[in-house]
């Protein structure tokens, strides 16, 4: 499984972002689809998690900001990240769990800073 985020960038506090994620390289149902993030100088975080049939789960404070979603037919996950805070700074990996597997995306930077 190979692992394609996009969607990183630099924004003012308070706005938006929403980050893409493909997977390629399988023709197997990806049951779980996540988003984790690194700050420097600390252990990386789950953000959010979706499974195939659409259950989310979010790190207490993501919650009412940061909404997981996923496209099956494109094995495309999303995360669309609203009221942005300087603590919100960090790599945003994409994460796929399959077969008991975990595969990760390259990572995309995510700087929220005015």
């Amino acid at each position: 499984v190979q692992l394609q985020a996009s969607g990183g960038g630099l924004v003012q506090p308070g706005g938006s972002l929403r980050l893409s994620c493909s997977a390629s390289r399988t023709s197997m149902i990806i049951p779980v689809m996540a988003w984790y993030r690194q700050a420097p100088g600390k252990q990386r975080e789950l953000v959010a998690g979706v499974t195939y049939g659409g259950t989310t789960n979010y790190a207490d404070s993501m919650k009412g900001r940061f909404t997981i979603s996923r496209d099956n037919a494109k094995n495309t996950v999303y995360l669309e990240m609203n009221s942005l805070k300087p603590e919100d700074t960090a790599v945003y990996y994409c994460n796929a769990v399959l077969r008991g597997i975990y595969y990760w995306g390259q990572g995309t930077q995510v700087t929220v800073s005015s």
